[in-house]
Parts: C-alpha cells; structure tokens; sequence
C-alpha cells in the first residue's frame, strides 16, 4: 500500500510539474501570439480602460477621450477635428491609427516605457501608465490662414520655419472629422465605407502622402544646379537660349507662355518662368548634376519622418536629354510632396541651409514632465550662401515684379516661384497651381516661414488656373499669420 502511494504521489508531482511548465511556456513564450490573438479582447480592454494621451497646438489639446460605457470604455474625441486631420490622423477602436496617432501611439495610449518610473513593473503586470502628451510644433494661426485659404478646394499647404524645420502648418482640403471613426460599431463603419469611397478623398493626405508635379517650382532646383555647376555665373548675362527649343533628339519644340524668353537672363527667365531657357538648362547641367541637386534638396528620400512617414519625392535618375529638358521644368516623371517643395524654398531663404522637418516639439507625461524633448535634426548645406543669395533675389523679384505679386506683404520682404504644372494623358488634365514663398522683416537676414501650396481646382476654368492668381493668395495669408 506504501508502495502505491509513493507511486501515486510521484504521478502527480508530475503531473503538477507538467503544469508548471506548462503554465510557464503560455506566460513566456506563447505571451506574444495569445496577445495578438483576434480573439483576445483583453489587450483591447485594457487599452481603452484609460483615457488616451492628448496631442496639443500651442499648449492647447486639440484631442480628447469620452466615456462610451462600453467594454471599450474611452472614445477618441477631437476639437476642430477637419482643420487638425492631416496633423493628428485618427485612432478608431475598429481601424486602428493614422499620422500622429500612430507614429506616438505609445506615448498617448501609455505603454512607452518612458513614461514609467519603473518600466520593468509595468512589464511584469501588464499595467498602463496615464497616457502622454505630444505637442506638436504647429502654430494655430497659419494651420488656420492655410486652411481658410484652400477654403474646402483639393489642395495642400505646408509651412516650415527655415532655420529650426520645425512644421507651422499641415493643411491637406477636402478634410474629414476624424471623430465619426473613434468608436466601434455600424456607424463607425458606415463612415469609413463613405469616406473612402468618396471621390475627393478626403482621407488623403495631400501635404505628406500625395506627390504631384511640381512645374515651375522646380526651377529653383534647375536655377540652383545651373550656378552652383557653372553653366551660369551672372544671373543678369544672356543665356543664349533659343524660343522655341527643340528638345535633343527629338523634333518636338518647346515653346513658352511668355514672351521676351529668347536669350534672355537667368533672373529674367526666372521672373518670366521660361520653359526654353530651364530646359536648355537642365540638358546642360545633364542628368548626373541636377539629380545629384535634386538629390540635396531631399528628392528620393525614402527615410523621411516628421514623425509620420512622408512619400518620397521624385527625380528619376535613368532619362535621355530631352526628358531631362522636360523634368528641368518640374514635368515628365518629376513629382513632390507639398512639404518637399516647402523644403525647397525653406533651404534658398536660410542661406542654402536645409533642416529636416519636425512635427513634434517635445513628449511629457500626464503630469506635463518632460519626457523627450523634440528631434533638433541635424542642419546640412545644400548649396552655396552665394548661390542662396543669387536664388533670394530672383524670388523677391518674382514678388516684386513678376508672377508672383498678389504675395506680397506688407512690411516683409517675400520671395516666391509661382508653377502651374500640366499632367494627365497628353497634359490633358486640369492643371496644378503651385506656389512656394519664404518670407523675413526688413531687419533681418533670418527667415520667418517658408511655404508651398498646392491647389487642385477641377471647378476653375483651364485658362484661369495659375499659380500666381490660385495659390500665391493662400501663402500670403499664411506668410500674414507667421508675423
């Protein structure tokens, strides 16, 4: 009998070390995949428990959470949801997150390690601290200016203070209130069938995530791969181009809008938007010097983040020289972000400078105790402050004198590039209208803002569309708040 008891008291200590390893395979190695489980709803449970984090403008939390009573307790809630969007993106219970809400969703949902005094703890019993904070570097009287301007027409604007990179306005049209997704349920689902079924997209965001041609924009890339190579050494000389250019190795002749292009100046085509000259140009300079220009402003960067990931903009780097003519011009293959073109204009008005742009200041706690300041990323010279004075002039005189002149401001001394970028099947398509301006005081050699504006309008006519008349207004106003 003794002899059965030893035998039946060894089967279970088995048995209970068998459950003991079991137990310690689920909680350690199985852990991860029981988490991400679609039929856990713990982890859910347990992130909407808590209030979410806020993001702020100006120290002024432009998101929120309310009580739902649900088992998914806190709802994400929004303040001037549309205006916000395309810098807070959404996070729904039922779609996940977007933008801001997701590149800092540990900080806001309370799990990033930082936030915990003892992270190990949290670990170990899978709690959550009070969500954090994140604000953000933009400044509400531009995101306003910027959005009252598109006023609902498709487009984007994007504003960057030159010197630091740091993001004053993030504006992409038509918008969408983020709220109507926070929740779980019909409704939620019904507003995300319509808002990505609509036609004018509202979801995208144009400033970050859509890239467009950039037109004449893009001769302030031309311009300043033409001095810095060589090809020209006095902006006011006679360029010795033709009007019109027959593109190399074809008999397609490229004319212009303007008249008096032919052998004019650097400055002057530059004020005149002469296609002839840029082009010539760009075949001059050749592939390898203005994608390598390209290449400086920020053109095929993959590895963009402010934080949110940006789509990079386009140079191709395999062309014949009359497709260089014509991607010289900002056509072809050759398209940018908004916030590409604003960093365009930003690297001309720092003196050749380029900061990458940032959209978060810094990240603190519930408590507002600092726990990461923002990136402060490193400042590269693009091009020479000689060819950034040179580039300077030619924009001013644009506002001055040119294409440019319904951007001008009062007491501020503005440099702009209008564009109007043809596109579609046989450049059927309605044209893009495009402006890039920076502007400073007359005091002062630092640069306040520099801006790019998109504006897509399908209602205007053909003719009409331009970016000195659709757009320049818009960067105006924003160049206007930035005082």
């Amino acid at each position: 009998m003794i002899r059965g008891i030893r035998h039946t008291a060894a089967f279970s200590f088995l048995l209970l070390v068998a459950l003991l390893v079991n137990a310690a395979r689920v909680q350690v190695y199985e852990a991860g995949s029981y988490d991400a489980s679609p039929a856990n709803r713990r982890a859910a449970i347990a992130r909407y428990a808590q209030p979410r984090g806020a993001v702020l403008v100006a120290g002024r939390p432009v998101t929120g959470s309310r009580d739902s009573g649900g088992r998914l307790r806190y709802e994400r809630a929004y303040a001037d949801g549309p205006l916000y969007a395309p810098v807070t993106g959404y996070s729904s219970q039922t779609y996940g997150t977007s933008l801001l809400e997701r590149a800092e969703d540990p900080v806001l949902a309370g799990t990033d390690p930082r936030l915990a005094t003892f992270p190990w703890w949290d670990r170990l019993t899978r709690s959550h601290q009070p969500g954090g904070q994140v604000h953000t570097t933009i400044d509400p009287r531009m995101q306003r200016a910027a959005f009252a301007g598109l006023g609902g027409r498709k487009g984007a604007v994007a504003a960057i203070e030159p010197r630091t990179g740091r993001i004053l306005a993030l504006v992409s049209s038509p918008s969408y209130e983020p709220g109507v997704l926070s929740g779980n349920g019909p409704a939620v689902d019904r507003a995300w069938r319509l808002l990505n079924a609509a036609a004018d997209r509202p979801m995208l965001n144009r400033a970050l995530a859509e890239t467009y041609p950039p037109g004449s924009t893009f001769k302030v890339v031309t311009a300043a791969a033409a001095l810095e190579s060589g090809r020209v050494t006095d902006i006011d000389a006679p360029t010795d181009s033709p009007d019109p250019y027959v593109l190399p190795g074809t008999a397609t002749r490229l004319g212009n809008a303007a008249e008096g292009c032919a052998d004019a100046s650097l400055k002057e085509a530059f004020r005149a938007s002469c296609n002839t000259v840029f082009a010539r140009l760009g075949v001059d300079v050749g592939l390898r010097g203005m994608a390598a220009m390209a290449r400086r402003f920020g053109f095929n960067d993959r590895g963009l983040r402010i934080p949110s990931p940006v789509a990079p903009s386009r140079f191709d780097t395999r062309m014949d020289p009359a497709q260089v003519a014509l991607s010289a011009i900002g056509q072809y293959d050759t398209a940018a972000t908004p916030l590409q073109m604003a960093m365009v204009a930003a690297a001309v008005a720092n003196g050749g400078q380029l900061t990458p742009p940032y959209l978060v200041d810094e990240v603190t706690d519930a408590d507002g105790v600092l726990v990461a300041p923002g990136p402060h990323p490193a400042t590269r010279q693009v091009i020479n402050p000689a060819t950034a004075e040179q580039l300077q002039e030619m924009m001013v005189d644009v506002v001055e004198h040119g294409g440019g002149r319904r951007a001008a401001v009062k007491g501020l001394i503005v440099g702009g590039k209008t564009g109007t970028a043809q596109h579609g099947v046989h450049n059927e398509g309605t044209p893009y209208a495009w402006f890039i301006s920076w502007a400073r005081t007359k005091d002062t050699y630092e640069p306040t803002v520099a801006v790019a504006v998109v504006v897509e309008d399908a209602a205007a006519e053909r003719a009409d569309i331009s970016g000195g008349g659709n757009a320049a207004p818009i960067a105006r106003a924003v160049m206007t708040a930035a005082r």
